[in-house]
């Protein structure tokens, strides 16, 4: 009897001691994290009054900070550093619009970005920073483990509301959730109870060794501690791949949609550039693609990725719909290296020419560089994103454009990286559009 209520007093006695240092260790693991983890400002123009406001019960998180008259918003989320040469890791819906982007860290350093990469299907974007001398390494995250697990530890590090390096615990209540929110898909998502708030979209999810499980994306409206984060084996294989293959996107020439009818869902087809590999393989517009590669066209699937990679191997056939007919389509693999010619008007819809001649005379242009537009076709992308007969097209993702040449070149970039912004002049007005072409196969 006595030496049992001995050892009951040494448990009570250091029991305290094993919790403090227990707690006491995720300090350090949440002092040496948060040097990777950067706060993310972005600019982007405010939306129209005609938009119309999300009704989903999930939102993403980052805060905005516009009024109803406001020209331009700015979206406050957190990014983390994968990479000493400063690749970040961010929400791709963060900086989809954006026109400006900065980057905080807990110094108070502060640098400019731009985006190297973009997986609107993943919801995942990277960004690179350059130090000022170009050799300067940044803080960051290495990744020493796969899978989270139910029940353990789960630790949330961002900017919620603008208040830098905020903390919040909790654990990982569940994994592969799948969701919708607004037009997006997400399958495969970890659930977590640590509370997560606006700003913290892009932030780190890590578990109680400061090892980085997730990037955070989102959180359910109507409940509390219900957040959600991508799964960080997601994300690497994403930055895997670009890293392989520098961002080269295939183009195959297919603008599609998803739709679902009573039955199923399939990629509607509502347009094919012409002279393309699409219209090689005799895809029309109102075609529906219900198979790929063998397997049936489902919500949450990441098709981009998926099509690509089925293409290019050769061994990846698509049934498709027309009316009541149901056909194969073999794609071949020589798909890769298509590029819409010429670009500018079977693409973009516009018509561009260098600043010279005829075009300077009518449109009175004073400037030496970049490509001025002098039509806009019906119902192409010119005229869906607003532009008109003499805006000139001064840089594109921050690149000087010289002359169609440069324009060309960059567009292939921007849309292998599925990122694109402009910089337009318009007589004595400079602004930015930003281009969305994910839904481009």
């Amino acid at each position: 009897m006595k030496s049992v209520l001995i050892s009951a007093v040494i448990f009570l006695f250091f029991c305290p001691a094993l919790l403090f240092a227990k707690e006491d260790k995720l300090v350090g693991v949440v002092e040496i994290a948060s040097k990777a983890i950067v706060n993310i400002k972005t600019e982007e123009a405010a939306k129209g009054r005609n938009e119309q406001k999300s009704t989903s019960l999930f939102r993403l998180f980052f805060a905005s900070g516009a009024d109803e008259d406001t020209e331009s918003v700015e979206n406050i989320g957190s990014g983390v550093v994968l990479d000493p040469n400063g690749i970040i890791v961010t929400n791709e819906h963060l900086i989809s619009k954006a026109v400006t982007i900065r980057v905080k860290f807990t110094n108070r350093q502060e640098y400019e970005a731009h985006v190297i990469a973009a997986d609107p299907e993943l919801d995942i974007a990277l960004l690179k920073i350059e130090g000022e001398d170009g050799k300067k390494e940044f803080p960051f995250l290495k990744m020493t483990r796969g899978n989270a697990r139910v029940g353990e530890r789960a630790v949330v590090i961002g900017n919620p509301y603008d208040l830098p390096t905020s903390v919040t615990t909790g654990v990982v209540s569940a994994l592969r959730r799948s969701v919708k929110i607004n037009d997006r898909v997400y399958t495969t998502l970890i659930q977590t109870d640590a509370a997560i708030n606006p700003g913290n979209s892009g932030g780190a999810l890590l578990d109680g060794e400061g090892s980085l499980l997730g990037i955070v994306t989102a959180v359910y409206e109507e409940g509390k501690g219900i957040g959600f984060a991508i799964p960080i084996d997601d994300v690497m294989t994403m930055v895997q791949e670009f890293l392989e293959h520098a961002g080269k996107r295939p183009i195959f020439g297919l603008f599609v949609e998803m739709r679902r009818d009573e039955s199923s869902q399939y990629l509607y087809v509502n347009g094919v550039i012409p002279g393309s590999p699409a219209e090689a393989w005799r895809m029309k517009v109102g075609d529906r693609i219900i198979e790929l590669d063998n397997k049936k066209i489902r919500e949450g699937m990441k098709f981009q990725n998926l099509f690509g990679k089925a293409v290019l191997s050769g061994k990846g056939p698509l049934k498709v719909a027309r009316g009541n007919e149901t056909f194969t389509v073999e794609t071949g693999e020589k798909s890769a290296a298509y590029v819409p010619t010429p670009l500018d008007e079977r693409l973009c819809g516009v018509r561009l020419s260098d600043i010279e001649g005829y075009a300077r005379l009518k449109f009175k242009l004073r400037q030496q560089k970049g490509v001025v537009v002098t039509k806009v076709m019906k119902g192409g992308l010119g005229e869906r994103y607003g532009l008109r007969p003499g805006d000139v097209i001064i840089r594109i993702n921050n690149a000087e454009v010289a002359d169609k040449g440069t324009f060309t070149s960059l567009m292939v970039e921007g849309l292998r990286r599925n990122y694109i912004l402009y910089q337009v002049k318009r007589n004595d007005t400079v602004f930015f559009l930003p281009i969305k072409l994910d839904t481009l196969l």
